[in-house]
């Protein structure tokens, strides 16, 4: 990580008299890996009485730091104050601060005050030439922020139009880092393996680099958001929409309109249009996982372009499914967390340009537990007769009733006050009370459109971050990374 100054210290004495000796010491800082992906920084001292030979070890271990083009050098810091636990400020100041001054690295910190500071400041006000990076000190939501700034900002540049769901846009050259601070830190868990904050600010120092598809969303030739995680329709987004009148409750407000909406079992009708993934390695239900240095990832950039900046959309086929269904998922990465450990989708890829299509068609709540417990045990969730799940690089959904937009608007405000009387009678479609549309959960925020448009756009943004690394690394705790 760093080489401290010498530090003069007066060590041994002869065995006659007491005579003292004059040593340098050398303070050098570096990363090792302890257990379940955490990394810490470790400090060893070398000692020497020759001065001149001291300040050769210094300065050599200088230059190779500074050789190393990867690590960035000055950094803009979003800080949420109020996501997760309320502790993003704490944790900068106390636990990564101090890393990013002992590896020299300079910054400039701005503590957000409202929803989408980040965003509009990446948008217009940022002077991002003279950074090697944008951080993030919070949650996931704090990140889609940065995401959305970054993302948007590029195409605006480059003179790329977000609005066209046919643009190709234009990677982001900045890399974005994560400190998690926030309730469940799906991205940390996805890219590193962990949602500790010294690993994370370690992986910034040392300058790694790890990168991601976005998908965008579009509707109506209108740019809706971009997701890297979870888009739900059905249960996810019954789920949030519920949990957003209760915020008060803080994270256990899921676990409650999680079990409501079990027990509500709401079904929707609608049509699936899907663009399946060809020309790549896998499947979303082999064993390959998607881990540090994945050949799938590596590869896949020039699979999908074949040397002739060729759209992989070129020559696909489009398929159609039309039925009622209890969730519509696509999961670009496995959207494993504590709670799932495998995530929703165990070998979907950060960055090989597809997302996992997860059809949940109409079915008993008894089967329903069965496909959600399935999200905790090392089962396969998707080998069920009502479950289905594709590859693709682009879809469409459109609801069975397909009614204006300022129609579908007013419908999802009025959701909210029906609950008294719905309540009674949800389990009863016939009186009319059971909604006709779910809301699509896209990375934690509703959208506010049922008929969306979604293309996955290969590694378009790179994290601070080098993907999981296999337990075995790890099990050599003898052998610290340098």
């Amino acid at each position: 990580i760093s080489v401290r100054e010498e530090e003069e210290d007066f060590i041994g004495h002869s065995m006659i008299g007491f005579d003292f000796l004059c040593v340098l010491c050398v303070p050098v800082l570096y990363v090792e890996r302890c257990r379940q992906h955490r990394w810490r920084c470790a400090e060893v001292t070398f000692s020497c009485s020759d001065e001149a030979l001291c300040q050769r070890w210094v300065s050599s271990i200088r230059e190779q730091l500074a050789a190393i083009t990867s690590r960035p050098k000055h950094l803009l810091v979003y800080i949420n104050p109020y996501g997760g636990k309320r502790q993003g400020k704490s944790i900068y100041e106390q636990k990564v601060s101090p890393l990013f001054a002992e590896a020299g690295i300079s910054t400039d910190v701005i503590v957000t005050e409202h929803a989408n500071h980040a965003r509009d400041h990446l948008r217009t006000g940022a002077e991002l030439k003279k950074f090697d990076g944008v951080v993030c000190v919070g949650g996931d939501g704090m990140f889609s922020e940065i995401v959305h700034g970054l993302i948007w900002r590029t195409q605006v540049d480059g003179s790329a139009d977000p609005n066209c769901p046919d643009e190709t846009l234009l990677p982001c050259s900045l890399r974005i880092g994560i400190i998690p601070a926030g309730s469940t830190d799906c991205i940390c868990f996805a890219t590193v393996g962990t949602n500790d904050p010294v690993t994370s600010a370690l992986h910034i120092i040392v300058g790694d680099s790890q990168p991601m598809d976005v998908c965008s969303v579009h509707h109506n030739n209108t740019f809706l958001r971009y997701s890297v995680s979870l888009l739900g329709y059905g249960f996810y987004g019954d789920v949030l929409t519920d949990s957003e009148r209760k915020r008060w409750m803080g994270p256990a407000r899921y676990d409650l309109s999680g079990l409501k909406m079990f027990l509500t079992h709401h079904y929707y009708e609608g049509t699936v249009s899907y663009l399946p993934a060809r020309g790549i390695v896998g499947t979303p239900r082999d064993a390959t996982r998607c881990r540090s240095g994945c050949v799938v990832c590596q590869k896949v950039k020039s699979i999908f372009l074949l040397g002739a900046g060729v759209s992989p959309e070129s020559d696909g086929e489009w398929k159609t499914i039309r039925g009622k269904f209890l969730a519509i998922n696509a999961a670009s990465m496995s959207c494993a967390c504590p709670r799932s450990p495998k995530g929703l989708s165990p070998a979907a890829h950060l960055a090989d340009g597809t997302t996992d299509l997860i059809l949940v068609r109409k079915c008993s709540r008894f089967n329903f537990l069965r496909h959600l417990l399935r999200h905790t045990s090392k089962d396969d969730q998707f080998d069920l007769t009502f479950v289905e799940v594709h590859r693709v690089r682009r879809f469409r959904f459109t609801p069975r009733h397909c009614q204006s937009d300022s129609d579908l608007e007013l419908d999802l405000q009025e959701y909210g006050k029906r609950q008294i009387f719905s309540q009674i009678c949800r389990d009863h479609p016939a009186c009319g009370c059971a909604p006709a549309y779910s809301s699509w959960n896209c990375d934690g925020e509703i959208l506010t459109h049922a008929a969306i448009d979604v293309r996955a756009h290969c590694q378009l943004i790179k994290l601070f971050a080098r993907g999981i690394e296999e337990p075995a690394v790890f099990e050599d705790l003898t052998n610290p990374y340098w």
